[in-house]
């Protein structure tokens, strides 16, 4: 079976790696430490690690002060906490004056399973992506997790990065190389784009599998920067294609597919199919049961392709 790490283990490691190659990089976690996985880097670095406590607005504070110092900030919490607690702080404070903060989001979208709709966030794509000058970033599996935090760390400006509570399988090869707004082909097909981020790239995947039955060939898309967007990467797919399916654990007003339909309503227009959480908001299960309830597994994608290419199942 294949092993399956959560991202927000991969940001823990990567941060203790920052910690013995940068003096300047502190960390700052809103009492959730063993959950966003920084306690690691608290017990290599106590004195570069500091506990704000259930504060989230005042840990965006203490992170833009820092930062105004010359220190490369991680500030670290659950998703919902750091835009919406946070958001105002994050926008005043952090994003206006263009200051070097990374926020890290645990927990995002609804694998956050039996918590709920109080600790899953589903729109954060949307807040934080509208926000001038904020690089969005959703990784798809550990490995990208890790280079994600490391280019976030050489990156001048503030950054979300979206990470994952529940343990994603491996989607990206050994020889992968994450860059910043540089979108990446899994797998190259004729028939569809499939464009998905974060854990729905593994769905993607499987997904794609599953269409070669009905002979369909997808070329899958991992765009983990969702802003800035990969725009050549995302054109010179569909220009082979002729059509787009965008798959995200995430609302689908404000996020990936819209992002997606941003750049083809403008430079190729072409028929989109947006698979996502619709206007509601989450619940409590298991991961895998809200998947389905929301219509976010590999079977789903499947009849959504299908459906854009006027067929049926």
């Amino acid at each position: 079976m294949q092993k399956k790490i959560a991202t927000r283990q991969a940001y823990g490691s990567a941060l203790v790696d920052l910690g013995k190659s940068n003096p300047n990089v502190v960390v700052l976690d809103a009492d959730l430490s063993k959950s966003t996985y920084t306690v690691k880097f608290a017990k290599e670095f106590p004195e570069r690690f500091f506990n704000a406590g259930v504060a989230e607005a005042n840990m965006m504070g203490m992170a833009a002060g820092l930062a105004t110092c010359g220190f490369i900030v991680f500030a670290s919490t659950f998703a919902i906490f750091a835009t919406q607690r946070a958001l105002n702080q994050i926008f005043q404070s952090i994003a206006y004056p263009e200051l070097n903060v990374k926020i890290a989001a645990s927990h995002a979208g609804v694998t956050v399973g039996e918590d709920g709709a109080s600790h899953q966030s589903i729109d954060d794509i949307s807040i934080m992506r509208a926000i001038p000058g904020m690089t969005v970033i959703v990784p798809a599996d550990s490995t990208e997790a890790y280079q994600a935090t490391i280019a976030a760390a050489r990156h001048f400006g503030p950054v979300y990065l979206r990470l994952s509570r529940a343990p994603t399988p491996q989607v990206l090869p050994e020889d992968y190389i994450f860059k910043i707004g540089k979108a990446y082909v899994l797998t190259e097909g004729s028939d569809v784009t499939i464009v998905a981020c974060g854990t729905m790239v593994y769905e993607a995947m499987v997904a794609r599998e599953k269409l070669n039955s009905h002979g369909i060939t997808a070329e899958v898309i991992n765009m983990s920067t969702i802003k800035p967007i990969d725009k050549e990467t995302l054109l010179n797919s569909v220009k082979k294609t002729g059509c787009v399916v965008t798959v995200e654990e995430h609302s689908i007003i404000g996020g990936l597919g819209s992002a997606v339909c941003e750049v083809l309503s403008e430079e190729y227009p072409c028929p989109v199919k947006k698979i996502g959480i619709k206007d509601h908001f989450g619940q409590s299960g298991k991961p895998e049961e809200l998947l389905k309830h929301y219509g976010l597994t590999s079977d789903d994608i499947v009849n959504g392709v299908i459906t854009l290419k006027g067929g049926s199942l």
